[in-house]
C-alpha cells in the first residue's frame, strides 16, 4: 500500500498556517506565486521559532472575514481528503480575526459553521481547537476558553495555547486553564519546542494538559519520559518543522524514535503544512526512509492520536474501525 492512500490521524494543525496558494490567489488576486513562496513559506532553516512563526502573520490577515474563514476551512478540508486524513483537530487563535469588525464569538461561530459544511460534504471527520497565544494576558486567554464553554456540542471541542514558548510566561494563562478543568474542556498546550524539558514539567504542573502539542525535548530528561508514559501524555509531534526552526539539525538527529521506542503515546502531525512546505504522507515517508518505520509503527500512532483524539467514545470507535479497514497490518508499506 502506497503511503498517501493510508488513513492517517492529525491532531496540530494550524488553520492560518495552511493556507494553499489556490485560496490565497481567491482572497486575494494580487498575490503572485513567488511572493507567496517568499511571505507564506519559510526558509528551510530559521533562526528561531519566533522568526518561523511572523510566516503566520500573512495567513490570518487574509482570514479576516466570514467568507474568507469559509474559504480558508474548505481549502484545508480539500488538503485533509487529498492526504486520505479522516479526523482532523484544526486550531487557531479566535482573537486574531477581529481587524475588520468581527467579533471573536462571531469569528468562532463562522468557522465552525464551515468547519460542519466541510465534514458534512468530504466525510472527513474534524474539531477546533480554540488556542490563547502566549503574549495574551489572562483576560484574553479567559476570554477564549469561554468561547469554548459557550460553544460545547458543537464541532469546538478543545482549549490550547501556542506561539513563542521562549519569550513569554505561562503565568497569565493558568487561570483559563483552570477554568477549562472546571468545565470538562479537554485541553493540549504547546511545550518543549523552544524551550526544553523544564517547560514541559511546568506546563504540565500548572496548565494540567492531557496532551502536548510538540513536547520533543522531554527527551532531555529521562525522569520526565517516564512521567509521560506512566501517565498516558501525548506528544503531538511535527518532525519536520522542528528541524526547520532550528532544534535539530536533520531528521536524523529528532528525538520522535526514541520516544516512541521508549513507549510514549505520540502521533504525527504538520503543524503549519504551509509555512513548512510538508504534508503527512511527506512526514511518513520522511520517517520510514530515516528510521524504518513500517505499516504498524503509523498504524500505532493513528491509533494513539484516536485515543487522545478530543471527541467522544462512539466516534473514536468508528474511527478506529475505519482506521483498522484501512491497514493491511502484514503489507509492507512503500513510498
Amino acid at each position: 500500500m502506497m503511503i498517501p492512500q493510508l488513513p492517517k490521524v492529525e491532531l496540530l494543525l494550524h488553520l492560518d498556517c495552511g493556507l494553499s496558494y489556490r485560496v490565497v490567489k481567491t482572497i486575494d488576486p494580487t498575490i503572485t506565486r513567488e511572493m507567496y513562496l517568499q511571505d507564506f513559506v519559510a526558509p528551510l532553516k530559521c533562526a528561531s521559532l519566533s522568526y518561523f512563526l511572523t510566516r503566520a502573520i500573512k495567513g490570518y490577515q487574509l482570514m479576516q472575514t466570514e467568507k474568507q474563514l469559509a474559504l480558508v476551512v474548505h481549502d484545508l478540508f480539500d488538503q485533509l481528503a487529498a492526504q486520505h486524513v479522516i479526523y482532523a483537530e484544526i486550531r487557531f487563535a479566535p482573537l486574531q480575526h477581529c481587524e475588520k469588525g468581527l467579533s471573536p464569538m462571531e469569528v468562532v461561530v463562522a468557522t465552525e459553521a464551515a468547519t460542519k459544511a466541510a465534514i458534512q460534504s468530504s466525510g472527513i471527520e474534524a474539531r477546533l481547537i480554540l488556542c490563547t497565544l502566549r503574549h495574551y494576558n489572562e483576560n484574553q486567554s479567559m476570554e477564549t476558553v469561554q468561547l469554548v464553554e459557550k460553544l460545547k456540542g458543537t464541532c469546538v471541542a478543545g482549549f490550547d495555547i501556542a506561539a513563542d514558548e521562549a519569550g513569554f510566561a505561562i503565568s497569565e494563562h493558568i487561570a483559563a486553564f483552570k477554568y477549562a478543568h472546571e468545565k470538562d474542556i479537554p485541553c493540549t498546550a504547546h511545550a518543549g519546542e523552544a524551550m526544553g524539558a523544564a517547560s514541559v514539567w511546568e506546563t504540565l504542573k500548572y496548565l494540567a494538559p492531557s496532551r502536548i502539542g510538540h513536547g520533543v525535548r522531554s527527551i532531555e530528561d529521562a525522569i520526565l519520559v517516564n512521567h509521560l508514559v506512566r501517565h498516558s501524555i501525548h506528544l503531538e509531534v511535527c518532525p519536520s518543522c522542528n528541524v526547520q526552526t532550528g532544534l535539530y539539525d536533520s531528521l536524523q538527529y529528532h528525538p520522535v524514535h526514541q520516544l516512541y521506542k521508549a513507549g510514549v503515546s505520540l502521533s504525527i502531525s504538520t503543524d503549519a503544512p504551509t509555512i513548512v512546505g510538508t504534508s503527512l504522507s511527506k512526514e511518513y515517508q520522511q520517517l520510514q526512509e530515516t528510521f524504518g518505520w513500517t505499516l504498524r509503527d503509523f498504524y500505532q500512532c493513528n491509533l494513539n492520536a484516536i485515543k487522545c483524539a478530543f471527541i467522544p467514545q462512539q466516534l473514536k470507535e468508528r474511527l478506529i474501525y475505519q482506521l483498522t479497514d484501512g491497514y493491511p497490518l502484514e503489507a509492507t508499506v512503500t513510498g
